[in-house]
């Protein structure tokens, strides 16, 4: 069955954890660019989705993230978005096989729109277009638009996805003060997406667990119905021998994916310093709920 098949089923989901803190765990050096290892350290992407697999998530992401023009361009490769996109795809399929479903990452551009920025409306379109139809290209069940914080900026790549007729997750990152970077309230954001009827809304990355579950119960208030998705970081980072180490036990995480599914969501998972060990413990807690 496909992603929404499986909502509407009953089933709530178990995304996968964090890739890009997982990926330097794993000996990709700070301040890299993830998507090319595309291209040059299949094996070392392709370990992400596996163990995730492994350790019991029902869905996996793309390495693709940051795979858009605009950023790319930073490393040198933007002219390598459709290849970069596509190998992302076809890297989690084969990981994984097909019981799982592969959702193809799309993030900001990393640019400001204007009046604030310099990027134009029509330009993030196509910006957005070229890297949903290179994931689709490659075979992915589904498109999540994560870690937004413009609200303009999320709904211009709802628009350019949405031409492809595939299941699109919307999700927000709501910091300090329970709002995003740019001010978005849970309110704000549930209440435009809902109105657009998008398949799955909610929030990941974030503070930490109890910011997220204020997050999605305020977004579950204003878009009643609609499926959630929580996945939030594990924890607060904290330097510890000039790394960042995250507080979050996988204990503490699966306590609280059962909240976000009582208020909820369907799907739950990590983003930043989650782990394997954290989507397992996620597994055996929210698993026949």
């Amino acid at each position: 069955m496909g992603l929404m098949e499986r909502i509407r089923s009953g089933e709530v989901l178990v995304a996968d954890g964090a890739t890009g803190t997982l990926l330097q765990q794993r000996g990709m050096p700070p301040g890299s660019c993830p998507e090319l290892l595309n291209l040059f350290q299949e094996d070392l992407v392709a370990s992400v989705p596996r163990d995730y697999a492994d350790a019991g998530s029902d869905m996996v992401y793309t390495n693709s993230f940051g795979g858009n023009r605009i950023r790319l361009r930073r490393c040198g490769a933007g002219d390598k978005v459709r290849e970069i996109n596509i190998k992302a795809a076809r890297i989690a399929r084969e990981a994984v096989g097909e019981g799982i479903l592969v959702i193809g990452s799309i993030g900001p551009t990393g640019e400001m729109l204007e009046p604030f920025g310099d990027l134009e409306e029509g330009e993030a379109f196509e910006v957005f277009l070229e890297q949903a139809g290179a994931l689709l290209e490659g075979g992915v069940d589904a498109i999540v638009l994560e870690t937004f914080s413009d609200l303009k900026e999320l709904l211009i790549a709802l628009k350019a996805v949405r031409g492809f007729k595939v299941p699109v997750i919307c999700s927000m990152s709501f910091d300090t003060g329970g709002r995003t970077m740019m001010g978005v309230s849970p309110e704000d954001a549930a209440a435009a997406l809902f109105k657009e009827g998008v398949d799955v809304i909610g929030a990941n990355c974030g503070r930490g667990l109890e910011d997220m579950e204020d997050s999605i119960r305020r977004m579950g208030a204003i878009a009643p119905g609609t499926p959630l998705i929580a996945k939030p970081n594990a924890g607060l980072p904290k330097l510890v021998g000039g790394k960042a180490v995250y507080e979050a036990t996988p204990e503490d995480m699966a306590r609280y994916a059962v909240r976000y599914v009582e208020l909820g969501a369907r799907i739950v998972g990590g983003c930043c310093g989650s782990t394997p060990d954290h989507i397992r413990a996620i597994a055996k807690a929210v698993k026949g709920r």
